[in-house]
């Protein structure tokens, strides 16, 4: 493990606002809880908050939204970043913007559209730089923008199957933190059998399943669970039976010996030994 001088905040998406069924077409609201905690770790109200709402397919509304949100907690300077084309991740003026952010913050929608847009651009590289060197520069995402720091990412596939080789579709995410693979919405849209093959596929990984309502704020080697959900950890490492190379596409798999932890609220992680720090019973609710 890179111990890496920035935060990364990935957040497991919250209740949607839009009608649309497909997540890209939705206006997925955070809590002021836990966007509070992404001000906080940025260094406050008056610190650079740039929203890239790429990943969604109504990226005017949803930049709205956030541009809402964190007026509300008092954020005086948030920018929309509108990135709809790998040119646009080059331009001067976007390069400018994410030199000087304190916080970069990635909406939900498809994650894909995220690695096509700025995987391998200028503004990529400026984000692995600064989150690799500098203390209090925070990537913070939901949903999507969670699961896009991922290098082994979850592009998609069917959640509520049951666990069949093929069911995951993996993708190359931004790459920012190697170590992980993070999944979303995780309770709500049971997406169990996902993970479980994508960490079959890439036991060395460490997969999180996050819950809605729930984020971690990961730096220097730990991640801490806040918000009000759970995080769902699966840890491959010590797998005795894994049968995912041999099977056929369509055929149900069986892992043993997979180790899962199952954190709340102030909970840690060391990603590096991977042990697991829960906090005492008496503990105020962060």
């Amino acid at each position: 493990m890179h111990r890496f001088n920035g935060t990364l905040i990935p957040i497991g998406g919250n209740e949607d606002k839009g009608i649309e069924e497909s997540e890209q077409y939705t206006l997925e609201f955070i809590s002021e809880g836990i966007l509070f905690h992404v001000v906080k770790e940025a260094g406050g109200i008056d610190a650079n908050i740039v929203v890239i709402p790429t990943a969604s397919s109504i990226p005017v509304e949803v930049g709205e939204n956030y541009m809402e949100a964190f007026t509300t907690l008092g954020c005086k300077n948030v920018t929309i970043l509108d990135i709809r084309s790998k040119e646009d991740s080059e331009k001067q003026a976007s390069i400018d913007l994410i030199k000087t952010a304190n916080c970069v913050m990635f909406s939900g929608g498809d994650q894909s559209k995220i690695t096509d847009k700025i995987g391998g651009t200028a503004i990529h590289e400026i984000l692995v730089d600064r989150y690799k060197n500098e203390a209090g520069f925070v990537i913070a995402g939901t949903s999507a923008g969670a699961m896009m720091m991922s290098q082994e990412m979850i592009a998609g596939g069917s959640a509520s199957e049951a666990f069949i080789k093929g069911a995951v579709t993996m993708y190359k995410g931004l790459a920012l933190i190697p170590e992980l693979i993070i999944d979303t919405h995780f309770i709500k849209r049971g997406r169990f059998g996902r993970i479980s093959e994508a960490v079959a596929q890439f036991p060395k990984l460490v997969g999180l399943g996050l819950a809605e309502d729930t984020g971690l704020i990961i730096k220097n080697g730990m991640l801490e669970v806040i918000g009000s959900g759970m995080v769902i950890i699966f840890d491959g490492r010590k797998l005795k039976h894994n049968n995912h190379k041999v099977l056929k596409e369509g055929t149900p798999m069986s892992l043993t010996n997979l180790k899962t932890h199952i954190l709340s609220n102030g909970d840690r992680f060391n990603i590096e030994n991977k042990e697991v720090e829960v906090l005492p019973m008496e503990a105020p609710f962060i």
